[in-house]
């Protein structure tokens, strides 16, 4: 049961475009890939934490 709860909050159902340069975009993934990460995984990650840090504030 707890498991489906996670999987309804946690579900994935929008984008968000950005444009970045090139270089940038290829040296982030590269080091995603030697963190053994996903570039969407830490921006989902960094979202969250921004997202938090500054509701507090607000």
């Amino acid at each position: 049961m707890i498991k489906k709860q996670r999987n309804k909050l946690g579900k994935k159902d929008s984008q968000l475009v950005i444009r970045i340069n090139g270089e940038e975009r290829d040296e982030f993934v590269s080091l995603c890939e030697d963190l053994d990460t996903s570039a969407a995984r830490e921006l989902r990650k960094f979202i969250r934490r921004f997202v938090a840090e500054h509701k507090a504030v607000s």
